[in-house]
């Protein structure tokens, strides 16, 4: 690492992961349009560059004013990349992890104020008592010198309530507001199912806080007893990726269960169904009501069946790629694929699939670089990180 100083601020939330039996694979069946052939390696319109690996990356966060990158594992490693030497420190001071099925290390994303105290988010899963665990948001500094790097002041502003049993479906995704006043947090439901349409408790819903953690003013049901005063909207699975489009209006992908891997236009106050509707199964066979008119639930914008398992969400943004400037971009897990997904204001069309050489693979995170290049995390043990740049 150079050798000068950089303090950074983080704060980490966790990022929900998924088991390559969450879903199974296969071609995808899509709502208002359908994905064309996955392009193979000698046809991408874009060169993929390998950067680095990493053992089960989960997220990655550019650091602005720096040459840097931050990389979480779900192991509970955080890694500083300087993108410019490709020398790399690990960061001290990470928080206890409980690592386990789909638990560890998750998300992080830089606060809006970054360039001027260098805070950053991070998500985990954390135990509890009696073999519980829940996932948790905590806000601090990323402090890098010559000594090394290190968290500092990482204190946690919000935690999944409760605690339960198991190790699935924490989910715990973040995003910040584009008038940089909220910040949003995915959580889980654990794969309890009936959270979900709980009030009483934040699993299975999407949250809308402020900066520093605490329920937000306005949220649709700030009448109601917390955590109901978080929510922002519920009825959700296993929400693995938040974003917000050029017009302010904030997406969501999330995993169904045997099919029905949604893509959703997040509206203040809607119940998105689960687990009364789903266009996906029940693993256990049982039938599960499609989404329907009338049926008091807010219907996926785009879905899929069989699951592509959608780990990640980006929508891009920048000038490297002007012809996709606006366009959402799916990671996908089972479907091992890039999926570009056509927005048009409020409607969604699947537009290509990405499969070919590197992409080819299970997909865990995507990011867009300062120069609008795209950023890809692979699953898994030896994870690649790679860069996509114009031309072929």
């Amino acid at each position: 690492m150079r050798a000068r100083t950089l303090a950074l601020a983080a704060a980490l939330v966790l990022a929900g992961c998924t088991t390559a039996t969450d879903a199974p694979a296969g071609p995808a069946t899509a709502t208002r349009g359908s994905a064309s052939s996955p392009a193979d390696g000698d046809s991408l319109p874009f060169q993929v560059r390998e950067v680095a690996s990493y053992d089960q990356p989960w997220a990655m966060a550019f650091l602005p004013g720096t040459p840097y990158a931050a990389i979480t594992e779900r192991g509970g490693a955080l890694f500083v990349r300087d993108l410019e030497s490709d020398r790399q420190v690990e960061v001290d001071g990470v928080p206890v992890v409980q690592v386990a099925g789909q638990g560890g290390l998750g998300d992080i994303i830089v606060a809006p104020s970054f360039e001027q105290d260098q805070r950053v988010y991070l998500s985990w899963v954390e135990p509890g008592d009696a073999g519980t665990s829940g996932a948790a948001v905590g806000l601090g500094r990323l402090v890098v010198d010559q000594s090394g790097a290190r968290l500092e002041n990482l204190n946690v502003i919000w935690r999944q309530v409760p605690k339960v049993g198991g190790d699935g479906h924490f989910a715990h995704r973040l995003a910040i507001s584009p008038d940089e006043r909220y910040l949003f947090v995915t959580s889980g439901e654990r794969q309890q199912e009936e959270p979900a349409q709980d009030r009483s408790t934040n699993l299975g819903k999407i949250l809308r806080l402020n900066l520093d953690g605490t329920p937000a003013a306005g949220n649709p049901f700030s009448d109601e007893p917390y955590p109901a005063t978080e929510i922002w909207s519920l009825g959700h699975r296993n929400p693995l990726g938040l974003a917000f489009d050029r017009s302010g209006r904030l997406w969501n992908s999330e995993m169904g269960p045997q099919g029905g891997d949604e893509l959703n236009l997040v509206v203040a106050g809607a119940n998105y169904g689960w687990p009364r509707v789903s266009n996906g199964s029940a693993y256990s066979g049982a039938d599960i009501p499609d989404h329907a008119a009338g049926d008091g639930f807010e219907a996926p914008t785009v879905w899929w069946t069989p699951s592509v398992s959608p780990g990640s969400l980006m929508i891009y943004t920048g000038s490297a790629f002007p012809e996709w400037r606006g366009d959402a971009f799916v990671g996908a897990l089972s479907g091992q694929s890039l999926i570009r997904v056509d927005l048009d204001g409020a409607s969604a069309t699947v537009a290509e699939r990405f499969a070919g050489g590197d992409l080819g693979a299970r997909l865990r995170a995507l990011a867009q670089g300062p120069d609008g290049s795209i950023w890809v995390l692979q699953d898994g043990s030896g994870g690649k990180l790679l860069q996509l740049t114009p031309g072929t």
